[in-house]
């Protein structure tokens, strides 16, 4: 395993590798990887949370009807989701790996999730192409 030290201030150069990660606004996130146009927006952040899937199902939280609401201000995000049933545990999984696809975003500097139970999830939340992978008409 190699392990990288922090870079240390230089002078302005041509490289561009050092400049593109500190004027990301992400630690570690490139700028070319990261959004060109400002702080992450609702629709993106729904977007990264597509690459969050429950193992169980292997359907993304956004198009199982889990993601109840995203909240953007000032670089913190905030997320609001459900579990598909009341006992199912995983949920640390789920928030952790929301947390990875979210904090790579440009622009985020805060990530937090809140779990909730009301209103339960059902069936009648998932998006048309869940249902249709899942055989729920």
């Amino acid at each position: 395993m190699q392990t990288e030290e922090a870079p240390q201030p230089s002078p302005p150069s041509t490289e561009s590798s050092v400049e593109e990660v500190e004027s990301s606004g992400t630690e570690g996130t490139p700028a070319s990887e990261a959004g060109a146009d400002g702080p992450a927006s609702e629709p993106e952040i729904r977007e990264a949370l597509k690459s969050v899937f429950d193992p169980e199902l292997g359907i993304n939280i956004v198009d199982l009807g889990l993601v109840y609401d995203v909240q953007v201000e000032d670089g913190k995000v905030h997320v609001v989701y459900s579990l598909t049933t009341m006992g199912c545990p995983i949920g640390p999984l789920i928030e952790q790996q929301m947390n990875q696809s979210v904090s790579g975003l440009q622009g985020v500097e805060q990530f937090t999730a809140e779990m909730v139970l009301r209103p339960p999830w059902s069936p009648e939340m998932m998006s048309d192409e869940a249902k249709a992978a899942l055989g729920v008409f």
